[in-house]
């Protein structure tokens, strides 16, 4: 049996290594687009804080990794996918047989229609080459523009700003992390990363980006006609699906790769994990892309066990994030805007940087939202995905949402 799985982010390195054990005759190869080995780009920032160098970044740190584990690792962009002949087209005109094929290519930034976004001096934060050159970019002193301050902005904020860069971030929405927090949440970032001197600017675009002068600086124009000079502009304005290369290869692809409970593809024998797959969602009992690693790796875990010949079915996966913004820990699980009918039980402290939120539908908890308050995040996120009924301990939570341990001990075992 030959498996190919395409793409060599944790999706794909945790699939190539559970096929290796699954089936030791196998012939596993993984195919790594960029020209490194395969990394975390979750780890990024810490490389741009200096708390690990690029050897940090990567998934496994031991030489010669992947040969002993009998696994083929080759670098090469794949340009098409033929189901027909079970083949692969690579860049260079080469072409490589599967039996099996699990396509795990992640995402690519979204670079928006802004005029002035080819120079040099603009870069995203996605990849470890990105990573250099911003470290090249990014001295202490100057001033530099971040545009777009959703989770993966926040994340390149804080290592931004533990460079002593001069940091104005533009976000469009009238928020920070809109797409994590609701109104009181997202104010609280703003106004807490401000406090650290960063300034903010949200419900505000970015409408071009200048030609470098003389002193290297770009000027960067607002849709509320200011400007502000930038020796670097970072682009963080989303990602998208890597998808392109399944064109006309009769794989359905929406906001992703669309794969059934088992991760198959519309395609027999091509499946799909991580952040380029649509899958099974755990709170609205729909499809959806959720660009996060622990889903990417449970992905990849499954994708193989269904590869191999051993059912497995994937369950859903909630939607969660953790996110640290200049020392200030947020999170979100869930339904975190909450249930439509719902309740929410709600505490908030504006000048003490807390607020905690958690919504129930009839008497499960569906979803939450924190802010300062650390010490019960993975509480949250098994009472919501064990589903448990929480009878007479939602009034207590409603009047005391902090009591989540109790209720979680008290419904959970």
């Amino acid at each position: 049996m030959s498996y190919v799985i395409v793409g060599a982010g944790p999706a794909g390195v945790v699939a190539a290594e559970t096929l290796r054990k699954l089936d030791p005759s196998g012939e596993v190869t993984l195919i790594g687009g960029e020209p490194e080995p395969p990394y975390s780009r979750m780890a990024i920032p810490y490389l741009l804080t200096g708390g690990i160098d690029e050897a940090g970044t990567y998934l496994r740190k031991a030489e010669g990794h992947y040969d002993g584990a009998g696994i083929g690792y080759r670098q090469a962009r794949v340009a098409g996918v033929v189901p027909d002949a079970k083949s692969l087209q690579l860049e260079g005109d080469d072409a490589i047989s599967y039996d099996k094929l699990l396509i795990a290519t992640g995402a690519n930034p979204v670079k928006p229609p802004v005029e002035g976004l080819d120079q040099p001096g603009v870069q995203h934060c996605w990849t470890l080459e990105d990573a250099r050159r911003i470290m090249d970019l990014a001295k202490p002193g100057d001033p530099v523009v971040l545009i777009g301050a959703g989770f993966i902005g926040c994340i390149i904020l804080q290592s931004l700003l533990s460079r002593g860069v001069a940091l104005t971030v533009v976000e469009a929405e009238d928020r920070m992390v809109p797409r994590m927090a609701d109104e009181t949440a997202g104010t609280m970032i703003k106004r807490w990363c401000e406090e650290k001197g960063v300034r903010v600017l949200t419900s505000t675009r970015v409408k071009s980006a200048g030609p470098a002068g003389a002193d290297g600086l770009m000027q960067i124009a607002l849709d509320n006609g200011d400007s502000v000079p930038a020796r670097l502009l970072v682009v963080a304005a989303g990602v998208k699906s890597n998808t392109g290369f399944l064109d006309g290869s009769g794989v359905k692809v929406e906001d992703g790769i669309v794969v059934d409970d088992h991760l198959c593809s519309s395609v027999a024998d091509i499946y799909a994990a991580g952040d380029c797959a649509q899958g099974p969602d755990f709170s609205s009992d729909g499809w959806s892309v959720h660009a996060i690693q622990p889903t990417a790796v449970d992905h990849g875990r499954i994708a193989a066990l269904n590869m191999a010949g051993h059912p497995a079915a994937f369950n859903g996966s909630l939607a969660m994030n953790v996110l640290d913004t200049a020392g200030l820990v947020s999170a979100s699980f869930g339904l975190w805007q909450g249930a439509e009918g719902g309740e929410s039980a709600v505490l908030l402290d504006e000048a003490g940087y807390r607020y905690l939120r958690v919504n129930f539908a009839g008497d499960v908890v569906v979803g939450a939202l924190s802010i300062g308050h650390t010490e019960n995040i993975g509480v949250l996120r098994g009472l919501i995905q064990t589903r448990a009924h929480l009878g007479p301990w939602k009034d207590k939570l409603q009047s005391n949402p902090t009591r989540l341990a109790e209720a979680y001990i008290a419904c959970c075992q």
